[in-house]
């Protein structure tokens, strides 16, 4: 009998968590069944089980797979980049699940200690560039990709732009970058 090699493995997993993923986006959590992920990815329902156990190991695999892809952001022009990604087209898939992915972190401490380690790691190096209240000026600036992320979710006519925009007028105006886009440690 063959093996199967771990390209192989990998692509079916792969197959496997983005139809997850777009089954979770359109229906949510809870109104997707393991047949609905099955008839999207177009996998065997034996195959898909071979992989993982249930949907809580998919969205934690998700969940795991984005703190693995994200950058800690330490620049004001690349957090702008990332406020301003939240407004691709292509993106609106993605912002659904991750709203939902919120979601879920109430519910599953599974999901939870996946989902606190995108926001605590990136917030801790944040909070560790500024001398006074680091964590809650860390923590306004996770809001506001939040607040924006959740907002196009569900409104398609939020004008990414205008918000991105709004967003560098309040970095400026509490001057907490030097001129050259670095936070200010003063």
């Amino acid at each position: 009998m063959s093996k199967v090699s771990d390209e192989h493995k990998a692509a079916r997993r792969r197959q496997i968590l983005d139809a997850a993923a777009r089954c979770f986006a359109r229906d949510g959590f809870h109104r997707t069944s393991m047949q609905d992920i099955v008839r999207e990815s177009g996998i065997s329902a034996g195959l898909v089980y071979r992989y993982f156990e249930g949907k809580d190991d998919m969205i934690a695999a998700i969940v795991a797979e984005w703190h693995e892809q994200r950058q800690i952001v330490l620049t004001e022009a690349a957090y702008l980049d990332l406020l301003r990604a939240v407004g691709d087209p292509d993106a609106r898939e993605r912002m659904r699940l991750g709203v939902q992915i919120w979601a879920e972190a109430i519910r599953s401490p599974r999901v939870a200690e996946v989902a606190r380690r995108t926001i605590d790691e990136p917030r801790a190096a944040v909070a560790g560039l500024f001398a006074d209240n680091g964590d809650g000026f860390a923590r306004v600036l996770i809001a506001l990709y939040q607040g924006l992320q959740l907002q196009t979710a569900w409104d398609e006519t939020v004008d990414n732009e205008a918000y991105v925009v709004a967003v560098q007028a309040l970095l400026r105006r509490m001057d907490i970058t030097s001129g050259d886009g670095q936070p200010s440690t003063r």
